[in-house]
């Protein structure tokens, strides 16, 4: 049975609400100069934020048929070269986005199309970027030239200035059904349908994960190391979270994916100790998070979780990691004396 069947014909998966209420500012003529695309890492906020520019920069005679992802506009932003398209890009070393980085963006995108009606600029990791930052493209979002677009994305909105989240109109993506991400890997992507069920249980609702993982066989050997050096850290003593803290520090950038993927292990965790009858994500470990789950209170797994989701969002901020990671891991359970 085919059960992605869209309601709209733009390249975007699981999120129709969104795509719909786009639609619908389009045809009313009520399209803003600002948005905000909020949700976890890869649940799928740049590819709205590529329809949809898509669908402003289309070059078909129809609007009904925007975007028609064949006409030279839709073809050159789909491959990341149109000309009127600007991206942000973080920080190698720290994974911040920079002030500087900002405002290059923002005087190119003061300048005047080149081909298309709009100039669009997508910041990447907006809730990377410090308070100062911000405040280089506020100017940008008071005063907006006709002709210029921007699109934030963010994990968490929480780290953005009032005077950003005011202006920008706010769409929070949210994680979809396993069912949905298994058939779209299925029907559009064609997927292995037992492949497509383990990506699925695995993603945690995020078809974009899904998608890297069905292309890239070494995404589920990283998750694999990645949740295999958790529970060595629990075995850990005070010395050996030390040393992994210290190791783990070195790179600012790989740290955000394995602690993402650690909040969806302590989750699992917490709902076992609460009894819940929800499939865990990490559902090939079972006999792992059922073992730990034994031997914590519902309490102490909260605590974990809680404290890995606040470590990941610091890493946006100008913070001692090391410092930051050794009081998560002194404050993870099963602490080894010596």
């Amino acid at each position: 049975m085919i059960t992605t069947t869209l309601t709209h014909h733009w390249p975007v998966y699981g999120h129709d609400w969104a795509v719909n209420h786009l639609r619908k500012s389009l045809a009313n003529q009520r399209i803003r100069h600002g948005y905000l695309l909020v949700g976890p890492a890869s649940v799928g906020k740049e590819t709205l934020a590529r329809a949809f520019a898509m669908t402003l920069n289309c070059q078909h005679p129809d609007p009904a048929q925007h975007p028609c992802g064949e006409c030279r506009s839709c073809q050159l932003i789909a491959s990341g070269n149109h000309p009127d398209m600007i991206y942000s890009e973080t920080d190698p070393t720290s994974g911040a986005l920079k002030i500087e980085e900002i405002r290059g963006a923002m005087s190119r995108l003061a300048l005047k199309p080149f081909e298309a009606r709009y100039r669009i600029a997508i910041f990447r990791d907006f809730d990377h970027a410090a308070p100062r930052a911000q405040d280089a493209l506020l100017k940008t979002l008071e005063e907006p030239s006709p002709h210029a677009m921007l699109l934030l994305l963010a994990e968490e909105p929480e780290s953005l200035l009032a005077t950003i989240t005011s202006r920008a109109q706010i769409l929070h993506l949210r994680p979809i059904p396993a069912t949905s991400v298994r058939d779209v890997l299925v029907e559009r992507f064609g997927a292995d349908p037992e492949r497509a069920t383990l990506l699925a249980r695995l993603s945690g609702g995020r078809l974009g994960w899904a998608i890297q993982a069905l292309r890239d066989e070494s995404r589920l050997e990283q998750r694999t190391a990645a949740l295999d050096l958790l529970e060595e850290c629990l075995k850990m003593n005070r010395k050996g979270r030390f040393d992994l803290a210290d190791e783990l520090a070195r790179d600012k950038q790989a740290l955000g994916p394995l602690l993402e993927l650690w909040q969806t292990y302590w989750r699992d965790v917490s709902l076992l100790c609460e009894g819940s009858r929800l499939y865990p994500t990490n559902y090939d470990r079972s006999a792992q998070l059922e073992r730990l789950a034994a031997e914590l209170t519902p309490d102490e797994a909260f605590s974990a979780l809680k404290l890995t989701g606040e470590t990941l969002k610091n890493l946006s901020l100008n913070i001692n990691t090391r410092l930051a990671l050794e009081v998560m891991f002194l404050s993870y359970p099963g602490l080894v004396r010596g």
